[in-house]
């Protein structure tokens, strides 16, 4: 029998120590209902210590981790900690991790914090839902309900319209990209073995941290730069995405917002890998392609990991490194778009999206609440399959710089003004102990020089020029 000051020590110890199996063991403690009310008080003094941890381990890559850290925030934690992390694999991709998220949510009687998706009708009768409703229907097989599903556009409409090849089986799609039927399957393994379609490496993250790249190999990467060209690249995304897309840039992204009295900046979470399998299948279903096209093409540009036990994620998710990823994750947010385009028009704002960062922003002070509006928000994140991240929110007035992916755009649009002095310095440090001297922070000193002065020129000509033509003569002076 412990004592409150007893469980609290004991608590502490086992939430700050290094032990790999904490959670595990925290998880059996107050799973024995025949303790005493005193873990009642412990589970608010343990979820403030626990929340980050357990908030990872629901963002693991293994199924069996994230369905873990449900049961740990349904057992140990109270109802607010514990909604935090349910909300995060409430939609997951696998069917058992969501499962065991609906299963808690249930148990522990959270209520929908977004709003009701009005454009479907449940069985019951009921209009939209929180836990069931959105982006998953009409992508399994026990959808059947007409009610349920939202309405397709005719298949001859899209593919004419769009000027989309028709594909009536994996032979049409084989001789689209140039392989051999039986090659098609190959190119589709799971894993980085020799043989499978991709490898993995790590690249370090501007903000610290590293990011872990999936890229096709030579022969898979033909055939995705054939569907993006024959097929993805030829369907026209929303006019607010600005992110991977030709004749967009950065600078297109940022200029609608240009001297706003209220800039509003959010991050979607896990923006590619969000985007799986079953989505890209249906998009292509969308598309009008029948469901065995659509899921060889799906096969083609998702990826499925191998853990180190063998075991294969399923399902597979868009591949960050791929280049048909961008294009599908922009056609996957086409109804994202719309539906936050519309409401930052009836609330007086503007929207872009630049892949993950999404950007309002108001030229005179907002009617609505900031509040209310970051809800409305995230339940349209939510509903359409996407998950906001509060951490990353930014809420910029004009008194102070406000920053559109990179760009100040305060009064026009800028290079940072600490970006540029320093660039300056550089070239000034150049001009006057020679350019090798500033190389040492650079594996390619030259192609950085260019690269930023280019940037400079894309967003303010002028200056950009002036530093390209230094550039220049600083590089020609030293090859002299």
């Amino acid at each position: 029998m412990h004592t409150l000051v007893e469980l609290l020590i004991d608590l502490k110890a086992l939430a700050t120590g290094d032990d790999p199996k904490k959670l595990e063991r925290i998880t059996k403690l107050f799973d024995d209902r025949r303790n005493p009310a005193e873990f009642q008080v412990g589970r608010y003094y343990v979820a403030d210590l626990l929340v980050p941890s357990v908030l990872a381990q629901a963002s693991h890559l293994d199924p069996k981790e994230r369905r873990n850290a449900i049961k740990t925030a349904k057992l140990v934690f109270p109802r607010g900690a514990a909604s935090r992390v349910i909300r995060h694999v409430i939609r997951d991709p696998n069917q058992g991790v969501r499962a065991a998220a609906r299963r808690a949510a249930s148990e522990l009687g959270l209520s929908a914090p977004v709003p009701t998706d009005v454009r479907y009708e449940r069985d019951d009768g009921r209009i939209g839902g929180f836990i069931t409703m959105g982006w998953s229907f009409g992508m399994f097989a026990n959808d059947t309900t007409t009610s349920r599903k939202p309405t397709k556009a005719s298949r001859a409409s899209a593919l004419e319209q769009h000027g989309l090849p028709r594909l009536a089986n994996a032979a049409a799609i084989a001789k689209l990209v140039g392989v051999e039927v039986d090659d098609l399957a190959k190119l589709m393994r799971p894993g980085v073995a020799s043989g499978s379609g991709y490898v993995e490496f790590e690249i370090p993250k501007a903000k610290g941290g590293t990011r872990r790249i999936a890229a096709p190999r030579a022969p898979l990467r033909k055939v995705q730069r054939i569907l993006l060209d024959k097929i993805l690249g030829r369907v026209p995304v929303h006019e607010a995405c600005h992110g991977f897309v030709k004749g967009r840039s950065t600078v297109t992204n940022a200029r609608p917002h240009e001297g706003s009295a209220l800039v509003v900046k959010l991050d979607l979470k896990d923006f590619f890998p969000t985007v799986h399998y079953r989505r890209v299948k249906g998009l292509f279903e969308m598309l009008g392609y029948n469901s065995t096209v659509a899921a060889t093409l799906a096969g083609l540009t998702t990826y499925r990991q191998k853990l180190d036990d063998g075991t294969v994620l399923w399902p597979g998710v868009l591949p960050q490194g791929a280049p048909t990823s961008p294009a599908l994750a922009n056609l996957a947010c086409l109804r994202l778009d719309r539906r936050l385009d519309a409401l930052a028009k009836k609330c007086g704002a503007t929207y872009t999206r630049y892949a993950d960062d999404l950007t309002f922003s108001f030229k005179a002070a907002p009617e609505v609440r900031v509040g209310r509006f970051l809800w409305w928000i995230d339940g349209i994140c939510q509903q359409e399959g996407f998950l906001e991240r509060p951490d990353k929110r930014r809420i910029l007035r004009n008194k102070h710089q406000q920053r559109v992916t990179g760009i100040v755009v305060n009064q026009g649009v800028h290079v940072p003004r600490a970006d540029r002095m320093k660039f300056r310095a550089i070239l000034h440090n150049c001009k006057k102990h020679g350019v090798a001297s500033q190389a040492r922070d650079h594996e390619d000193f030259e192609a950085y020089l260019r690269g930023y002065a280019a940037y400079v020129a894309m967003v303010e000509p002028a200056l950009g020029k002036r530093l390209v033509e230094t550039v220049e003569q600083l590089l020609g002076g030293a090859r002299g």
